[in-house]
């Protein structure tokens, strides 16, 4: 068992985490199924809309004070136009839904209950804002995949478990370069959502 700090920031003070969380998600994301091949100038720019929101929340999991694992929250109404677009074109209140970033956590600390902590944590807070709904946002990839690993297992059942289920009707459309690649392709993303 690992010795790990669960502790929530928010607002200005996610401002110190973001370099080390910018690092964080480019490598994990490296990761199937995302294939994400990162720049910490773009990272950097993407994270300080947490450090601008007054209700950003960034749930930390520390290991003697170094980041290990991270989750971000914010106001759907303050995260990036690509991702409110499919709410607004359903007619969806964006005041009403708090948007889960990212949930990112290095492989030797998975397994452990701390992705249930950063679940845990950012519903807290998105109730204690008055929200009535949490949602995030998954790529998805097609099943015979050729970087697909063999002992790939998606996270759907923990989504699920959660009371987070897909909305068919609500998908986002990102860019990004694949790691080997040499163009940003398009990704569908799609989102799943879970009433408070």
């Amino acid at each position: 068992m690992s010795t790990v700090e669960i502790r929530p920031v928010t607002g200005t003070a996610v401002e110190p985490w973001l370099d080390a969380l910018a690092e964080l998600r480019i490598a994990v994301f490296r990761e199937y199924p995302y294939l994400y091949h990162g720049e910490l100038e773009y990272e950097r720019c993407y994270l300080d809309r947490y450090a601008e929101s007054a209700r950003s929340v960034l749930v930390l999991a520390l290991e003697y004070n170094r980041l290990v694992g991270a989750a971000t929250a914010l106001p759907l109404r303050e995260a990036d136009e690509a991702l409110q677009t499919p709410f607004r074109q359903l007619g969806v209140e964006l005041d009403s839904v708090f948007y889960f970033g990212e949930s990112v956590l290095l492989k030797p600390y998975r397994g452990e209950g701390v992705g249930h902590r950063f679940f845990d944590l950012r519903e807290q807070y998105a109730a204690d804002f008055g929200f009535r709904q949490t949602a995030f946002c998954a790529v998805t990839r097609e099943d015979n995949h050729p970087a697909r690993p063999a002992d790939y297992w998606s996270l759907d059942r923990f989504w699920r478990a959660r009371d987070y289920f897909p909305q068919n009707q609500l998908e986002a459309n990102l860019d990004w370069t694949d790691v080997g690649g040499n163009a940003p392709s398009r990704k569908v993303m799609q989102f799943w959502l879970h009433s408070l």
